[in-house]
């Protein structure tokens, strides 16, 4: 399987516009960036949600 190189990235945005829609993308973005921030968050600090009770 071989890298993506731009043709293909353009592709999948524009089926990403056609599924969701342009007003959408921002709201998709966000939640994306918001979950990347907690995951790396999460393993940074570790998550007490996590950790055995000691």
């Amino acid at each position: 399987m071989g890298r993506l190189g731009l043709p293909e990235l353009v592709i999948i945005l524009v089926i990403v516009i056609l599924i969701f829609g342009a007003n959408r993308l921002p709201d998709i973005g966000r939640g994306i960036g918001k979950g990347i921030r907690n995951f790396k968050d999460a393993t940074k600090n570790g998550d007490p949600e996590t950790k055995p009770d000691a």
